[in-house]
């Protein structure tokens, strides 16, 4: 399983991590996702290798901007 680390800005609550949380659950190859607002950091897990732009572009829709993605 692949590990990759997103750096968020502008989640603010537990709502923000909830939202972010269910979008990137509904790609096709992510296992789990965890999302903390205080530290701005999403976790994902992946079953198979996802593209950083489609990751990238989910949690961007929601109205939060990107700033690194780092694998594991």
């Amino acid at each position: 399983m692949e590990e990759l680390n997103i750096k968020v800005k502008g989640m603010h609550c537990e709502g923000c991590e909830k939202r972010i949380k269910n979008a990137l659950e509904d790609i096709k190859g992510v296992k789990e996702v965890e999302a903390d607002y205080k530290k701005g950091i999403v976790t994902v897990g992946a079953k198979s290798k996802i593209d950083d732009k489609t990751l990238e572009d989910t949690i961007e829709d929601l109205g939060f901007e990107v700033e690194d993605i780092k694998r594991k």
